[in-house]
């Protein structure tokens, strides 16, 4: 009896022939592919796994759980890994490793199985995901285990049985995209030095070449949940990020060039493109200036996006710790109730207004004009005490 394997199955170049691969060592394939915004039409998927050896595919649209489940808590977070990635094909692992699990569970499979390498992070975040919602289930990841060495080999594999992918030796990308934005690395991107060649973009236009006129846009949030553009209320909230996207890319916004720590201990030069994203992350971040006291937006920004971040970068979706982030960005968000406006023009995303009705900001405190209502005594007596320790320093310091 044949061994079976629920594949997390993209289409792309390593998934495809995986399939076939798998199929030759003796397993039946199954292949399992996630709808979470990637932008293509995805009906001719079927017929290209099976075309490649599967005897079932499975292809199931998450976009609004994506959306809702997973996009809009790491936005509460402002989580960005090293302060620059917005986590964008990190966030859909666990998603996709949760439903591998629900289809090995249905079709009674004995693995689950990834494309992911060996010096990658979704290696970790798949098997950790899998493993935390089913311990008893075993994980298969072929590229960890195969004979190819390099990207050409696996083109030249996939030609040989007529498996059509999109990398080619003269354009060998690595792409994964999805709602929440755009992973780009391989080929010329390995040179860190390099400027990234243009065709190397997906979904943003170069900066030079945008509108020469800004323009501006203002994204309405309730309870920390973006709800509405330019006064347009939309109950699903994969249809607000696209159209960000959309706006976004027109401009040439939300690319990101970086190099960053691989969860194994190796640097990678990595380009992202996440318009709808970095918008969202830079109207909400000014939200929560407008209406959080001073003592929970100082400690929230210390602490929860960059720890947020490595928990979602390294694979722990499924922990405690991420529950409670989550409860504690939820009771934040409560407050998030407001409207931001946005400039964008020429790759920049500029906060250019903010309001809300639990904003804090009360004119007759800030103002410098007659409307002025501050104690100015009082500043006196606070700079006073609030110096005391550091003139009782000054004193000991002087008698030495």
């Amino acid at each position: 009896m044949k061994k079976r394997v629920i594949l997390a199955y993209s289409g792309g170049l390593d998934t495809s022939i995986i399939v076939r691969w798998l199929t030759e060592k003796g397993y039946e394939v199954i292949t399992y592919t996630a709808d979470v915004g990637q932008g293509e039409e995805l009906g001719e998927i079927p017929q290209k796994a099976k075309n490649a050896g599967a005897i079932e595919a499975i292809v199931e649209d998450l976009k609004e759980t994506f959306a809702e489940n997973y996009c809009l808590p790491t936005l509460r977070a402002l989580a960005l890994y090293e302060g620059k990635y917005p986590l964008t094909a990190a966030l859909s692992r666990p998603l996709i490793a949760e439903r591998l699990v629900y289809y090995a569970e249905k079709f009674k499979a004995d693995y689950v199985a990834h494309g992911s390498t060996g010096k990658g992070n979704d290696q970790v975040r798949f098997e950790l995901s899998v493993w935390a919602l089913n311990p008893d289930i075993e994980v298969l990841a072929p590229v960890r285990e195969w004979e190819f060495r390099s990207r050409e080999e696996q083109v030249e594999y996939a030609r040989k049985f007529n498996i059509p992918v999109k990398a080619t030796k003269e354009k060998p990308y690595s792409i994964d995209r999805n709602l929440w934005g755009v992973s780009i690395e391989c080929g010329p991107l390995e040179d860190p030095w390099q400027e990234p060649p243009e065709d190397a973009y997906q979904i943003t236009n170069p900066p030079e070449k945008a509108p020469d006129e800004p323009e501006y846009i203002t994204v309405g949030f309730k309870e920390g949940k973006p709800v509405s553009l330019n006064g347009e209320t939309y109950e699903e909230q994969h249809k607000l990020i696209q159209k960000l996207n959309e706006i976004g890319g027109r401009h040439g916004a939300g690319r990101i060039d970086m190099v960053e720590n691989r969860l194994v201990g190796i640097k990678s030069r990595e380009i992202y493109e996440a318009p709808g994203a970095m918008i969202l992350y830079e109207a909400y971040r000014d939200l929560l200036s407008l209406v959080l006291d001073r003592f929970t937006f100082h400690y929230f920004l210390t602490h929860i996006p960059h720890e947020y971040a490595k928990l979602v970068y390294e694979g722990l979706w499924f922990t405690p710790l991420r529950e409670a982030l989550d409860a504690f960005t939820g009771e934040i968000a409560k407050l998030a109730t407001g409207e931001v406006r946005i400039k964008l023009y020429k790759g920049s995303i500029q906060v250019v207004g903010r309001r809300s009705p639990n904003s804090l900001y009360v004119e007759e405190l800030a103002t410098y004009s007659e409307k002025d209502q501050f104690d100015q005594i009082a500043g006196k007596h606070f700079t006073k005490v609030w110096g005391l320790p550091l003139k009782v320093l000054g004193r000991v310091k002087r008698k030495k």
